[in-house]
């Protein structure tokens, strides 16, 4: 019913930048809070960066400062602006969406297939 794609991830030096997208398709009557997590080899799922349906946004510490979160509500898009990349942000990033579709009362959540981000030089 809903799928979510991500773009943009690759091999960047550190200190670099990438700016990852996240695409929401289906049968969507609306989305309320999207997200982004990250998952490195090794470690458990963490959340990188959440944006609610409005503007209000959180970061993981790890993150704050460096990366910024936004979306395109009319277009069910939302972004990863990512500068100042180190090795230690390398991952696979998985894009979040809680979903109200047509057929349904409840939100449920979508994940996205990952993408993988490599930080190093």
């Amino acid at each position: 019913q809903v799928q979510l794609v991500e773009s943009g991830g690759g091999l960047v030096q550190p200190g670099g930048s990438l700016r990852l997208s996240c695409a929401a398709s289906g049968s969507i009557f609306s989305i309320n809070a999207m997200g982004w997590y990250r998952q490195a080899p090794g470690k458990e799922r963490e959340l990188v960066a959440v944006i609610i349906s409005g503007s209000r946004t959180k970061y993981a510490d790890s993150v704050k400062g460096r990366f910024t979160i936004s979306r395109d509500n009319a277009n069910n898009t939302m972004y990863l602006q990512m500068n100042s990349l180190k090795p230690e942000d390398t991952a696979v990033y998985y894009c979040n969406a809680e979903v109200l579709v047509y057929s349904s009362s409840r939100y449920y959540d979508y994940w996205g297939q990952g993408t993988q981000v490599t930080v190093s030089s």
